[in-house]
């Protein structure tokens, strides 16, 4: 039987900054507030990591993970606003930039929800789980509005686009595709590998679990040359498995990829540019 625990102090901590972040923007707050209180929502991210850690063996891909990928995406929505980067409902006369943020906050916190199901093409399936939650929520903060319809097909785009396996064509996508892939430091890794280390044999995945264990951080902020320099700090050349197989390749396909800078520094010493 599931039991709802409580929020830990970090969910909560990521909670406040999330909602700091929206403080100008009320629909967008609105609807962050809403996904926080919302039972399915807690529910199907809590099932994501059970499914995730201890039946598959993988890396969080519940609560705070979720909550990571929404931060993550508002500093770097953020960013490019603050560069004049107009995002794709905007450039295309779709729509205004607080429902871009709307897209990319439902995504963020529902990107994963297949997880809930299986690994394999959880992307897509969680179009099935979220569909109707996403719906929920948008026709509270839009009323009748039919540009709640639009901000659900982005946020859907998104969704399914945020493991590089299917091509993307907006910004917003382009911004949870990056925002997903920077959430590599070793907490993230930490439940799997102790669960891994009370095991003899090796298991699928361990490389992916071992080289998170080593990156410390990963900053997003303002860049020199363009609006947006992310970097990746970690302990040993490990974690370049981490840089160069996972977020190098989702950077790569993403439509924000030319105002990217990407660094990795190696023990507080060598530093690689990779973009």
């Amino acid at each position: 039987m599931f039991v709802k625990r409580e929020t830990s102090r970090k969910e909560e901590q990521l909670n406040q900054k999330i909602l700091e972040l929206l403080t100008n923007f009320p629909k967008a707050g609105h609807l962050a507030q809403l996904i926080l209180e919302d039972e399915e929502a807690h529910v199907i991210q809590e099932y994501a990591n059970i499914v995730s850690i201890k039946r598959l063996g993988f890396n969080d891909h519940g609560p705070v993970h979720m909550r990571k990928a929404t931060l993550n995406a508002l500093t770097i929505m953020q960013l490019l606003q603050n560069a004049g980067i107009k995002t794709s409902l905007e450039e295309d006369g779709a729509g205004e930039y607080e429902d871009s943020l709307c897209a990319v906050v439902l995504a963020g916190f529902l990107h994963d929800a297949g997880m809930t199901m299986t690994r394999s093409m959880h992307e897509q399936t969680a179009l099935i789980l979220d569909y109707s939650m996403i719906n929920r929520f948008l026709d509270a903060v839009y009323g009748k509005d039919p540009q709640r319809y639009i901000v659900r097909s982005l946020a859907l785009e998104a969704i399914l686009g945020h493991m590089a396996n299917v091509p993307i064509n907006s910004v917003e996508a382009g911004v949870i595709l990056v925002a997903d892939g920077c959430d590599m430091e070793k907490g993230r890794a930490r439940s799997p590998l102790f669960i891994q280390n009370s095991r003899s044999e090796g298991r699928m995945g361990d490389i992916h679990r071992y080289s998170a264990d080593e990156i410390e951080s990963v900053t997003i902020a303002a860049g020199k040359e363009k609006p947006i320099r992310i970097t990746v700090e970690m302990n040993t050349t490990v974690g370049l498995f981490q840089v160069e197989e996972i977020l190098l390749k989702k950077v790569s396909k993403s439509p924000i990829l030319p105002h990217i800078e990407l660094y990795a520094v190696i023990n507080g010493l060598e530093t690689r540019r990779y973009l």
